[in-house]
């Protein structure tokens, strides 16, 4: 069974950076493409940003050139480094893994709060 757990969350001020990591763990295989969500308060969930094996990366259009996502697979590590952060930014961050080469097996964190506040 894989498991995944967000880190680097936190309160910041607009324009400040953060760097959130989202590790995998447990009887890992391979992993596939790495995913980044946002959810909040009362808005649907929201795709940030996500790199395939290949690391081609895609991001939505409200963070595109402010986020950048990476990868390290030799620790099962995505990353996204969020910078010039807006209060629109404020949401819960999670982390989808997909385990296979069809995105049919995918695994999900439970999410790290961001808060941009002055």
């Amino acid at each position: 069974q894989v498991q995944l757990e967000e880190s680097g969350g936190g309160l910041v001020q607009p324009g400040q950076s953060l760097r959130l990591s989202c590790v995998a763990s447990g009887n890992i295989f391979r992993i596939n493409e790495m995913t980044w969500y946002r959810q909040a308060p009362g808005k649907q969930r929201e795709l940030v940003a996500d790199i395939t094996t290949g690391g081609l990366t895609r991001y939505a259009s409200s963070v595109r050139g402010r986020f950048a996502i990476s990868r390290d697979n030799a620790i099962h590590t995505s990353f996204l480094q969020m910078n010039n952060l807006k209060p629109e930014d404020t949401a819960l961050y999670v982390c989808r893994f997909t385990l296979d080469p069809r995105g049919t097996i995918e695994v999900w964190g439970r999410g790290t709060q961001v808060t941009v506040s002055s």
